[in-house]
């Protein structure tokens, strides 16, 4: 801890104990004894309120920004420094500085953390190297990627990404490439960029002092930026100038074979489109949840996927089916003593091993433990017991992937599915918390299956970033998700009288909105003998739905003090037309009424009384509506009032392709000939329709799909399980290929389509059938 103080600038004290990794996140579980925690000041949170659980939880080695009682923590090292971010940064700064193999930083605006897997996957073996974990390419990413170095690696590959002017320039300090490799350009973070060639002219900092920059041809406008900028490093422009950029397969393998031959390997992939390089959850049979994650297999992301596993259980039975993990150059008695500290520390149930290596090791696992040869000697010996009820994480190898397990224990099997990505919403919510004060509270609108994108992961990804609420319609939702093991409060907001007892067996929080729904819930509590449960009082303000007006607020406020067995949580109301700025002066005409009635209702209970109005176009449009808490719905999943490219929608839509067809001219496609061809023509079919979700008033090329990032257009009427696409200018297509019918890309987003059916977004999400498959990623 002296060490670590001298080279980042901090003062040290307390016991001069060694760290050997980081933990930035106190949530996580999956860390050794010699761990030290970095805590920062979040925009959220305050990490330095968690010092002492991660003492009590046998860390012993801590960086901080303020001062802490160090005779309080027998035995601790504390390095204090100004900011844990920059500190961390020098730290790595130095670490990189004193490795000797090659270090590869790959940027863009995509394909990234594809590239670096295909290029990792493709080195010869006996190659010991170091790939950045998962996604981490931010400013704390970089750091920490870079301090995971061992430091007799070859060749290290770190992801460099950027939103805003400013940041690269302190990745490269950390980073110092040998070889920039620079994967695209497109439209992410444009908004916090003047021109595409500012953003150009920032990305390439990373290749300031380098030796070689790698670009695709496809993406010209990189080599006449880099010109223009003077950069003095060897510039290779590899393939075909005139492939489309959509074609992110063959541009992907070209780059993958040129980074390769630059560093010595002969090694020419003719398509990088396989690699699963994100983390996935999904719902598997048996009420099973399974996380998959296959793309990497060393300690690194191990720790990360049992973090997930811990995560994602909740309080749940656990399983960790771990295929042989990859060492380099470390001894695999000591690897394996490791994996076995990751397990025990994350909590995990039963470990199961599979492959000759790990099984040699058995005896180092504390845990219950089975270990078999192959996972089909595990798929013999599976039973319904060793999977019901529990969250299974299967974590492969690139030797074993783990893939017909995991095929095996999912519930659904549908081509087609809906992926929802996970990293995405913690960037919207973080979007929308840059509007508020700090701790602001916050509810998460959950209803309708969470917009279409899924319930208890959903759930768990949101209690995990300290939302106070979450708000499903009716109560069968809440329901789910407590016996899912969601145990934040929850708010139901189309409560009936029905339901009201199984709200309160389980714990559920209704909106009262007249005296009848009060009196009905009232009963309810109290023939249950709960005292005090927490209602929330629904105002109405000018949206004339639902709610109690202004003249029954004395009335109301009487019963509310007559009755003891029930408390006010909240005050709400809904705004109509926040995210109209034509009625703007009936939105602040709402604003000031909801201040006005509710303040009537808070100042006459002995109690406080939480007051919320603002939805999330009101989040960014009127501060003044903040209030004590705000409601975030549509926004959560990537929509805005308006477009907004600081948003990243959370769902993809995809399926594949199950039969191609060469049709003639005049041939008529599908039911009531409604499209006959004009032309010679491919006609993809694909596996989706309207009993998925598609709108059948898409038919007949009123939507295009994207097949490589090209535009296919439907082709007759869409069926009930499956539509066809006109697919006769897209060069190499092959049954099989993935097909995007709604994405985050520009002209196939949700947006897009409910602007061809004269509709909006949020029908279009929700739209998606229970029958389509969810698969949760993270990156």
């Amino acid at each position: 801890m002296s060490e670590i103080a001298r080279l980042c600038g901090g003062e040290f004290r307390g016991a001069d104990v060694e760290a050997c990794e980081i933990v930035v996140d106190s949530r996580n579980h999956a860390f050794g004894g010699g761990a030290m925690f970095v805590a920062m000041r979040g925009q959220n949170r305050d990490a330095h309120d968690f010092v002492g659980e991660m003492y009590e939880r046998g860390v012993r080695a801590f960086m901080v920004e303020r001062n802490i009682d160090v005779s309080q923590y027998e035995g601790a090292g504390v390095v204090c420094v100004e900011n844990s971010l920059e500190a961390l940064q020098r730290l790595a700064t130095e670490h990189r500085a004193a490795f000797g193999g090659k270090v590869v930083g790959i940027t863009g605006s995509y394909g990234k953390t594809v590239v670096k897997e295909a290029v990792a996957a493709a080195i010869p073996a006996g190659v010991k190297y170091f790939a950045s974990p998962m996604s981490y390419n931010s400013q704390l990413g970089v750091a920490l990627s870079l301090l995971m170095i061992d430091g007799d690696e070859e060749v290290a590959f770190i992801e460099a990404g950027i939103s805003q002017s400013g940041e690269m320039c302190r990745l490269e300090k950390m980073i110092r490439p040998d070889i920039v490799l620079f994967t695209s350009i497109g439209e992410a973070h444009q908004c916090n960029f003047a021109s595409e060639e500012e953003k150009l002219a920032e990305k390439l900092l990373l290749a300031q002092h380098a030796s070689t920059l790698i670009y695709h041809n496809a993406f010209a406008q990189i080599g006449s930026v880099a010109r223009q900028k003077g950069l003095k490093c060897r510039v290779v422009a590899a393939g075909n100038k005139n492939l489309p950029k959509g074609n992110t397969a063959e541009i992907n393998a070209t780059l993958v074979g040129e980074l390769c031959r630059e560093l010595g390997y002969s090694v020419m992939p003719d398509r990088v489109d396989d690699l699963n390089v994100r983390m996935e959850v999904k719902e598997g049979i048996a009420s099973s949840t399974i996380i998959y994650d296959s793309y990497n297999s060393d300690i690194n992301s191990l720790a990360l996927a049992l973090d997930t596993l811990r995560g994602v259980a909740l309080r749940g039975k656990t399983t960790a089916v771990v295929a042989d993990i990859s060492g380099g150059s470390v001894e695999e008695d000591e690897l394996y003593e490791r994996v076995a500290e990751l397990i025990a520390s994350a909590g995990v149930d039963e470990v199961i091993g599979v492959g000759e290596v790990i099984a040699q090791y058995a005896s180092k696992f504390g845990c219950k433990s089975r270990f078999f040869a192959s996972d089909e000697a595990l798929m013999r010996a599976l039973t319904t017991n060793d999977i019901a009820g529990r969250t299974i994480l299967l974590k492969g190898n690139r030797q074993n992937d783990l893939r017909r397990l995991c095929h095996r224990l999912e519930s659904k099997s549908h081509t087609t599915v809906l992926e929802v990505n996970l990293d995405a919403m913690a960037h919207n919510v973080s979007y929308f918390r840059r509007f508020l004060p700090m701790n602001h509270r916050m509810v998460a609108m959950v209803k309708a299956h969470s917009y279409g994108a899924g319930d208890v992961e959903v759930a768990q990804l949101l209690q995990r970033l300290g939302v106070t609420y979450l708000a499903v319609a009716f109560a069968d939702e809440g329901v789910v998700l407590r016996e899912k093991g969601i145990t934040m409060p929850i708010l139901v907001l189309n409560a009936d009288a029905e339901s009201f007892d199984k709200m309160v067996a389980h714990r559920l929080e209704p909106e009262i909105y007249s005296f009848h729904s009060l009196e009905d819930f009232a009963r309810s509590v109290e023939r249950l003998g709960c005292e005090e449960y927490p209602i929330h009082i629904k105002l109405d303000t000018g949206m004339h739905r639902l709610g109690f007006i202004e003249e029954e607020l004395g009335a109301l406020t009487e019963r509310l003090m007559e009755n003891k067995s029930l408390k006010v949580a909240s005050v709400f109301a809904h705004l109509s037309c926040a995210d109209m700025p034509e009625e703007d002066d009936f939105t602040r005409e709402q604003i000031s009424r909801f201040d006005r009635m509710s303040r009537t209702l808070c100042d006459a209970l002995p109690y406080k009384v939480l007051r919320h109005t603002a939805n999330s176009a009101a989040i960014e449009r009127f501060p003044e509506a903040h209030f004590d808490m705000c409601r975030l719905g549509l926004g959560l999943y990537g929509y805005g009032y308006r477009h907004n490219e600081e948003l990243q929608p959370v769902a993809t839509l995809k399926t594949r392709i199950v039969q191609l067809r060469h049709r003639k001219a005049g041939e008529a496609i599908g039911y009531g000939r409604s499209e006959v061809l004009k032309r010679d023509s491919l006609i993809a079919t694909i596996p989706i329709g309207y009993a998925d979700g598609l709108d059948r008033h898409l038919s007949n090329g009123r939507w295009s799909m994207l097949i490589a990032g090209q535009r296919a257009a439907t082709v007759g009427r869409i069926c009930m399980d499956s539509c066809m696409l006109d697919v006769t200018d897209i060069e190499g297509i092959a049954e099989g290929d993935e097909v995007k019918v709604f994405s985050p890309l520009a002209g196939n987003t949700p947006e897009d389509m409910a602007e061809v059916l004269g509709t909006i977004s949020y029908e279009i999400m929700t739209s998606v059938a229970a029958r389509v498959k969810r698969i949760y990623v993270r990156e």
